[in-house]
């Protein structure tokens, strides 16, 4: 971009300088090949506007800023910014052209666009132009110059120059001296493109008719309008000295390290004169050196030795153009040139540069930019080349971009949860001896992606809960942990739709939300629901959430809440109790009934004893505690009363106990033919005698009827036998499908569930033909022996009449 039109016309600068923007189509790495040129003239104010950046890149409003444009210039300081919303580059501070660049020309500040989204760079180069803001100044404010008065005409003088800090036309470019009639000026160019004055001799001196002259040098430079400044020359005319010294060698030339101590020698330089005597003495001095060169180099008068006063800086100056002076006790002096060449030492470590930086990367991100940075190295040659690493465990990979630039990117997708964090430590290492490197940590933090479902501590759970139980009441808990963090990490628990959709799940259950804990809505009953099973989920807060499932198990713990149920003998329903008969041919053992009970719990609370509470004779029955079998505990004989009252306890074995009582009438007689019955209290009349005969002889046609039965179900029986040693181990009953002749009584709620029963009736006495509730079980396999102590409990609700 051009300088405004007006602010050319204040500094008299003509507008023939154009801005120079080749765009190429062609990129490499993402960067444009050749620079965006653009030029500003030193001194312009802070905030003008050098270009529009935004339309040279072809890019639209807010597009800087949604791509996250940046210019960074080569030196440490920003001198230039841009602003995003306008697309404008513009001046953060005033520019030096002097300051920045020196006697360089053209002075050129380098500086690159990127934009980071996507990467991509362009080089962009900024012109400082001069303007006229300094003037000549001679070193001195006065000059002498001794000249000897057999000088011929035409002789030439050389003067100190004045130095002009403009550079171009605003510098130096002309030398005027005041009128005299015997000398002149002449600017000289030098190959170094300084102009030099040198004093003219017009016609010849007499030092007789004047001694010295007094003369203005001026310095002009080509401004508009121009800048000068002026010293006095005193021209001294001296008696003859024919020669002046000459330099043996001219230029010389030396090199030395940057590192050198102060005190070195850099170069010794020599020049002889052909003339003797104190005219052939010579002193040697630095001839119009700068300051730089005054304060770095000092030179012998004597020896012509030139040393190191100070510290040198490659980086800062490579070389050095000092002129000597030698000068003969004659006055007259001759002029010498000294090239001293500064090499680079690796004394300056690699510089690392943060142009971007994303603390912060999902997990599951492909590949993503983490950092963009420079690298930089002051030295020169092999001492400025560099490599650039990262440690090869991590998945991250370095691209060089453009220039020194690097891109640091992942290289795949990152897991939290094997790594939430990553301390990435860039490398940079200089080829100079011995090598220096910089290493700069960079912190990566992997965010949290929903990426992990909760996971249960088990896969089921198996809960225990007493019956009766009151609601409400803690069941268990259940546990699930989530790999993610912060909201994809919380886990709530929720009861899943039963399979069964019979199962009021609602009802029996529920469940805290957040910690899992399972409760009871209600009391339980073992006997009506002895186990269920339901599933619970647990969800996380991700978004998408995640769930899984774990299978829970209720199983309800009988609790002792039922008393033994008598079956046989049933209770009296207000009429007489039916006795039992025994004859009282009795032998010891012999069965006279069995006490039939059942008990609804299960377990150890269904286990039932038998026990004889009270009796008419005690001694002569006694009860088997394991099966209720009420026998004859020794011979009966005449003198036994007839009749007889027992009284015979149930018990289960809970804790604590409940039972039950029930009371058998037995009758002793002489045969069943002749049957012996009490005579009631008082005289009986002959009525009631001729009805008990009635109700003998139909009790005696019953007992024939069974007889015949007996004989009938005989192979029956014998096969029941066989199955009697099963029976009396109390093997278990398997469930599965049983034989449909068999009664089923699970759904009376006295019985339990899982026992069937046969009934086999027999006539006789003395054996064990008849059979009461006598449980029906089929082959047993092998295996089903072990179960046999578990199954204790159903078999003792299952008893058989001998």
């Amino acid at each position: 971009m051009y300088p405004d039109t007006k602010m050319e016309a204040l500094e008299g600068i003509q507008p023939h300088r154009q801005v120079i923007l080749f765009v190429l189509m062609l990129f490499v790495s993402q960067a444009r090949s050749e620079p965006f040129r653009y030029s500003v003239l030193e001194e312009t104010e802070s905030g003008s506007s050098i270009a529009h950046l935004g339309k040279d890149l072809s890019l639209g409003t807010g597009e800087l800023a949604a791509r996250s444009a940046r210019v960074v210039s080569d030196d440490d300081k920003q001198r230039l910014q841009l602003d995003r919303q306008t697309g404008d580059l513009l001046l953060r501070e005033k520019l030096d052209r002097e300051e920045l660049c020196g006697p360089i020309e053209p002075c050129v500040l380098h500086f690159q666009v990127f934009l980071e989204k996507p990467v991509q760079f362009f080089q962009g180069e900024l012109l400082i132009q001069d303007i006229n803001d300094h003037s000549p100044v001679f070193p001195d404010r006065e000059m002498f110059l001794n000249i000897p008065e057999n000088s011929r005409p035409g002789t030439l003088f050389p003067l100190k120059l004045a130095q002009d800090l403009d550079v171009g036309s605003n510098g130096l470019q002309k030398y005027t001296i005041s009128p005299n009639s015997h000398f002149h000026v002449r600017t000289r160019n030098h190959s170094e493109g300084k102009k030099y004055p040198e004093l003219v001799q017009e016609k010849a001196l007499d030092r007789e008719e004047q001694q010295e002259f007094g003369l203005t040098l001026t310095a002009l430079d080509g401004g508009s309008p121009p800048r000068s400044g002026a010293v006095m020359v005193r021209v001294i005319i001296l008696d003859v000295n024919d020669n002046a010294p000459e330099f043996v060698h001219n230029p010389y030339e030396a090199q030395v390290l940057e590192n050198s101590p102060v005190g070195f020698p850099v170069v010794r330089v020599s020049a002889r004169d052909a003339d003797s005597g104190n005219f052939a003495s010579v002193s040697y001095n630095l001839f119009q050196a700068s300051d730089e060169i005054q304060q770095t180099f000092s030179i012998n008068n004597v020896t012509g030795e030139i040393q190191l006063i100070k510290k040198l800086d490659f980086e800062k100056i490579n070389s050095y153009h000092v002129d000597i002076e030698a000068t003969d006790g004659g006055g007259l002096s001759g002029k010498g040139t000294v090239i001293i060449e500064v090499m680079d030492v690796n004394d300056n470590a690699p510089e690392l540069t943060l142009s971007s930086l994303t603390s912060s990367i999902p997990e599951n991100a492909p590949e993503t930019v983490v950092s963009i940075f420079r690298i930089r190295d002051r030295d020169a040659g092999d001492n400025g080349k560099m490599i650039c690493s990262i440690p090869d465990n991590l998945p991250f990979i370095l691209k060089p971009t453009f220039k020194n630039f690097y891109t640091l990117l992942t290289e795949r997708p990152l897991d939290r949860e094997q790594r939430a964090e990553y301390n990435i430590t860039i490398t940079v290492t200089d080829l100079g001896s011995p090598r220096l490197k910089t290493e700069h940590t960079i912190r990566v933090l992997v965010s949290d992606v929903n990426d992990n479902a909760p996971t249960f501590t088990q896969t089921s759970y198996t809960l225990f809960i007493r019956e009766n139980n009151s609601p409400g009441l803690h069941l268990g808990t259940v546990s699930a942990t989530d790999r993610d963090a912060g909201a994809n990490a919380q886990v709530t628990y929720s009861l899943l739709p039963p399979r069964d959709p019979h199962l009021a799940l609602a009802s029996l259950v529920s469940i805290h939300a957040e910690r899992g804990h399972l409760f009871a809505l209600r009391a339980l009953d073992f006997e009506a629901l002895r186990a269920f099973e339901f599933r619970v989920g647990a969800a996380d807060a991700g978004s998408p959430a995640l769930s899984s499932e774990a299978l829970v198990r209720v199983v309800v713990v009988d609790d002792n809440d039922h008393a033994p149920l008598v079956l046989y003998p049933p209770a009296p329903n207000g009429s007489a109790p039916c006795p039992e008969l025994v004859p009282r041919a009795a032998e010891e053992g012999y069965l006279v009934s069995k006490v039939v009970a059942v008990d609804g719990d299960a377990g150890q609370n269904a286990w039932l004893s038998y026990q004889l509470l009270k009796a008419t004779e005690p001694g002569l029955f006694h009860v088997w505690a394991h099966n209720g079998e009420v026998r004859t505990a020794r011979p009966l004989g005449e003198r036994d009363v007839a009749q007889h009252r027992l009284v015979v306890l149930v018990q289960d074995h809970g804790e604590p106990a409940l039972s039950a009582s029930v009371t058998l009438h037995v009758l002793l007689v002489d045969g069943f033919s002749q049957p012996y019955l009490p005579r009631p209290e008082g005289a009986r009349d002959e009525a009631q005698a001729d009805w008990l005969t009635v109700y003998l002889v139909i009790a005696l046609a019953s007992v024939s009827s069974l007889f015949l039965c007996s004989v009938l179900l005989f192979v029956g029986l014998r096969v029941c036998r066989r199955r009697r040693a099963a029976w009396e181990q109390h093997y278990s009953v398997p469930e599965g499908h049983f034989p449909s002749h068999l009664v089923d009584v699970s759904g009376t709620g006295t019985l339990s569930q899982s026992y069937q029963y046969e009934i086999c009736l027999s006539g006789g006495s003395g054996t064990n033909d008849f059979k009461f509730l006598k449980p029906s079980i089929p082959h047993l396999p092998p295996a089903s022996a072990g179960k046999e102590m578990d199954s204790n409990a159903a078999f003792r609700n299952a008893f058989e009449i001998n």
